[in-house]
C-alpha cells in the first residue's frame, strides 16, 4: 500500500507582519483567503495564528472563532489547529484559559512553554484529553522530547497523544534549517510511535519536508518559518509552498489525500 502524507500550512506565525511579504495573512478575512488557496494547492490543514488590533500575537478567543469561522467558510474541508503559542507574551494559564474558551478541535502545544508551569500543564493536558482536543506537542529541541517521554512516564500528558511537530532551525537568533537537522530528534524518539511532522526556518524548508517525507513524516510550510522558494528567492504566497510539498510527496511515489480515492 502507498503511504499517504499531508501537508499543513502556517501562513502567519506570531511575529512576522506585512512588511515582510505582503501577503502575510492577518485578518480573518485574510485568512480565509489564504486558506482556500492552500486548500486548492493541497494542503489538507492550517495552522492559525490571530493578531490583535494593532497586528500582535493574540490568543483571544473571540479572535479565534471569528477567524475559524471565515477559514471554515472559505475552506469547509480544510482542517483547523489553533495554536497556543507564548511567543515570549502569554503565561500557562492564559494559553490554558484559551484552550478551554476557543474548544478547538486541534491544537499545538509546546512542551517547553509547558514546562513553566507543570501543574497548570497538568490540568490543560486532562482537559483536551476530556474535551477531545487533538493536541500536536511542538518540540523544539532533543531535551523537548525527552522532556515528553517524562511527562508521558508521569501521566502528565496522556499517552495516546502522540502528534508532534519538529521544528528545525529557529526564528531569533536566525537558525537556517538544514536535512540533518531531523535525524537527532528521529533518534531521540526512535521508540514512542509519535506521529510526526517536520517544519523548518528559512530557504531549505522543501530540503527539509523531502527528509521528512522520505523517513515517514508530514511536513509543515509557510510563512511562519519561511518565505523563500528553494533558490532563495521570494515566494508568491503560501500556496506556492504549499504546491512544492505537494509536489515533492508525489515525485517520491507518496498517496496525496486528494489523490487517495
Amino acid at each position: 500500500m502507498v503511504r499517504p502524507f499531508s501537508v499543513m500550512v502556517a501562513p502567519n506565525g506570531a511575529r512576522r507582519r506585512q512588511s515582510d511579504h505582503a501577503a502575510l495573512p492577518m485578518t480573518s478575512e485574510d485568512l480565509a483567503v489564504t486558506a482556500k488557496a492552500c486548500n486548492d494547492a493541497g494542503a489538507s490543514a492550517i495552522h492559525l495564528h490571530v493578531r490583535d488590533a494593532e497586528g500582535n500575537h493574540s490568543l483571544d478567543a473571540g479572535r479565534y472563532r471569528d477567524a475559524m469561522a471565515a477559514v471554515s467558510d472559505h475552506a469547509p474541508a480544510m482542517d483547523i489547529q489553533v495554536t497556543t503559542e507564548a511567543a515570549g507574551v502569554f503565561d500557562v494559564p492564559a494559553q490554558y484559559a484559551c484552550l478551554q474558551q476557543v474548544l478547538p478541535d486541534a491544537a499545538s502545544v509546546s512542551i517547553r512553554e509547558m514546562a513553566r508551569d507543570v501543574d497548570t500543564a497538568r490540568r490543560l493536558y486532562a482537559f483536551a484529553a476530556e474535551a477531545g482536543i487533538g493536541l500536536q506537542h511542538i518540540l523544539y529541541s532533543v531535551q523537548d522530547v525527552e522532556n515528553l517521554r517524562d511527562w508521558m512516564g508521569q501521566g502528565i500528558i496522556p499517552k495516546h497523544m502522540t502528534s508532534a511537530i519538529f521544528v528545525l532551525g529557529q526564528y531569533a537568533p536566525p537558525v537556517l534549517a538544514q536535512p540533518d537537522d531531523l535525524l537527532p530528534f528521529l533518534k531521540a524518539a526512535c521508540d514512542m510511535n509519535l506521529d510526526w511532522s517536520v517544519c523548518g526556518f528559512g530557504q531549505h524548508e522543501l530540503a527539509c519536508a523531502h527528509a521528512a517525507l522520505t523517513r515517514g513524516g508530514n511536513v509543515r510550510v509557510g510563512f511562519e518559518n519561511n518565505t523563500q522558494m528553494p533558490d532563495g528567492t521570494t515566494a508568491r504566497d503560501n500556496a506556492a509552498l504549499v504546491a512544492l510539498a505537494v509536489q515533492e510527496g508525489l515525485k517520491l511515489g507518496l498517496a496525496h489525500p486528494k489523490r487517495l480515492d
